[in-house]
């Protein structure tokens, strides 16, 4: 699977670690930076790996920041996408299964339990999208982003 990556400056180590698992799975990986700990603003990796998995320049994407909100609002400013925040691997789950979410935002305060994230990433890229009843609400959002032109 292609997968973007971004991160801010608080979230640069937790991504870095992700690239490795990731990679180490034989996906490939779009690193759209922060490439160091220098502060940065979120929003702009947020908008560009949006942007690449709303254009389909890539199947998934993975935002880090202090939170993951401020990645998950960015993200979810762009048209086509479903950012969700997950704090665990069952609230990933959940997001695929059930909102067709094609990008996840993690907070860097979870960087002390990669066992954690590494469940939660895993949950997110494995779960399939169950459609059904949810594929009714899922078309309603996208059904008024094209109404609005967002």
């Amino acid at each position: 699977m292609k997968i973007v990556v971004g991160a801010d400056h608080r979230g640069f180590q937790l991504k870095q670690l992700i690239v490795k698992w990731l990679r180490g799975e034989g996906h490939e990986v779009v690193d759209v930076g922060t490439g160091n700990d220098e502060s940065v603003d979120y929003t702009d990796f947020a908008l560009d790996a949006a942007e690449k998995v709303a254009h389909g320049e890539a199947q998934r994407g993975i935002l880090v920041c202090g939170s993951g909100a401020g990645m998950s609002i960015a993200a979810n400013k762009v048209q086509g996408v479903r950012a969700a925040l997950a704090v665990n691997d069952e609230g990933a789950r959940l997001a695929r299964a059930h909102n067709d979410a094609n990008v996840l935002a993690l907070g860097a305060w979870q960087e002390g339990d990669a066992d954690r994230v590494h469940a939660i990433v895993e949950a997110f890229l494995n779960t399939e999208f169950e459609g059904g009843r949810h594929a009714r609400r899922v078309d309603k959002i996208t059904a008024y982003e094209e109404k609005k032109g967002r």
